[in-house]
């Protein structure tokens, strides 16, 4: 009999710690959209910033699919430990046309409040912003976005997550296929990726000395950059690198015509997702740390409706409308950079 009473009351006590703990606030954190080397150093950086400040961490699995259908787990600090130097997202990730509509936001903002959350951290690009905006619009949840993209097209920063590890990379690849092209005396037309934005295009031409970089914010004139390139030959330089944004959408067209133009054999290379992998570079690992802990600050003080940015290398936050509203101008000082060690490129 008195075995029995210890039991139940060792089982009361269980509970009453569980329901204690389901009733401290929590803050959920997602990865949406693309992934981008970094992306788990930020959710390390949330998950360690609101456990010290006494937060539950509620991490969602493949982005507002995973919050719609109630794939969320508990994270703990050791949960996040070594996962600082790995590409990708232990999150996972994916989109989700569902919640453009109000009847799935309203749902999703109900398994927030079911959770005890306090707030919502978003990283992704501004598609998951819109995402985050009309859940705190609609739910009156209190939303959080950090720009986890490796295009740089996040209007109202300077820098976006996982950006310097996908120029590397890049960079990288096109050093070795250098090597090949000179081996046998071609034009290597190189598409890389940066959606609708040419930033990853015009630093990796810069950095890996390309004779020419076509980006979808400049025009172009094909017949300009055969009569560079053919100069160029006439001056004894055997290979040639050309730098394609993937938003131009022509990098067959201009392979065909840089080839028939010079006579010159001509190949394209498309680096493709390659350049989202990798671990992530000391910059994209301390953006995300400092991003990633700002968000949290930022939900502690009561915060809502905020992307976290960098602006002159400091940590800034915009309201999210006004983050979608932005259009970034396209770096036109750099580009003339890129102009002038392309226009005579026949030493690299």
């Amino acid at each position: 009999m008195k075995g029995g009473r210890a039991l139940l009351k060792h089982i009361a006590a269980d509970y009453k710690k569980s329901e204690e703990r389901i009733m401290q606030k929590a803050i959920g954190v997602l990865t949406s959209g693309g992934d981008a080397p970094g992306m788990n150093a930020a959710v390390r950086a949330v998950t360690r910033a609101a456990i010290n400040k006494g937060y539950r961490v509620i991490g969602i699995q493949r982005g507002y699919n995973g919050l719609l259908h109630g794939e969320c787990v508990e994270l703990s600090c050791r949960d996040v430990s070594d996962i600082i130097q790995r590409g990708g997202t232990i999150l996972y990730t994916a989109r989700c046309l569902e919640f453009k509509q109000e009847e799935y936001i309203l749902k999703a903002a109900e398994k927030c409040k079911s959770l005890n959350m306090e707030g919502l951290v978003v990283i992704g690009g501004d598609g998951s912003f819109r995402g985050a905006a009309d859940l705190s619009r609609l739910g009156n949840i209190r939303c959080i976005g950090l720009p986890g993209t490796i295009d740089n097209d996040i209007q109202c920063t300077e820098y976006t997550i996982g950006y310097d590890t996908a120029m590397n990379t890049a960079m990288e690849m096109i050093d070795k296929l250098r090597d090949t092209s000179q081996s046998h005396d071609r034009c290597s037309v190189v598409e890389v990726m940066g959606r609708n934005a040419g930033w990853i295009a015009l630093n990796v031409a810069i950095a890996s000395g390309a004779i020419a970089c076509i980006t979808p914010e400049m025009p172009y004139d094909m017949n300009a950059i055969a009569e560079k390139i053919k100069k160029a030959h006439e001056a004894q330089k055997e290979h040639f690198i050309v730098v394609v944004a993937e938003g131009v959408n022509n990098s067959e067209g201009i392979t065909k015509g840089i080839q028939e133009l010079t006579g010159i054999e001509t190949r394209l290379t498309v680096l493709g997702h390659v350049q989202r992998g990798g671990m992530p570079t000391l910059r994209d690992r301390v953006a995300a740390s400092q991003m990633g802990y700002r968000a949290v600050e930022l939900i502690d003080s009561g915060a809502t409706n905020r992307v976290v940015g960098m602006k002159d290398n400091k940590i800034i936050d915009v309201d999210i409308q006004e983050a979608l509203a932005m259009k970034k101008p396209f770096d036109t000082e750099l580009y003339r950079v890129c102009l002038l060690y392309t226009s005579d490129a026949a030493d690299d």
